[in-house]
């Protein structure tokens, strides 16, 4: 994960959640623009301050807090 170092966190940004380098774009607004159909080319294109280092970023960053949580899986 050597791309971690984009992510940040500071309480006085954007609630303190986690963000692309500091900049006013949180990881899961990245995440939510993929989840959404949005390739990576139209990510970048509305925000073309970012890199597409950032958005492996966003996904390494959310990768990895997923393994840090487990949930129990429900079954119906």
């Amino acid at each position: 994960m050597s791309d971690m170092h984009r992510i940040t966190h500071d309480p006085a940004s954007m609630g303190g959640k986690a963000c692309i380098r500091g900049l006013r774009v949180t990881v899961s607004m990245v995440l939510g623009m993929l989840a959404t159909g949005h390739s990576r080319d139209e990510i970048l294109k509305a925000y073309p301050y970012l890199e597409a280092e950032d958005i492996d970023a966003a996904l390494s960053y959310a990768a990895w807090r997923l393994e840090e949580h487990e949930e129990p899986l429900v079954m119906s």
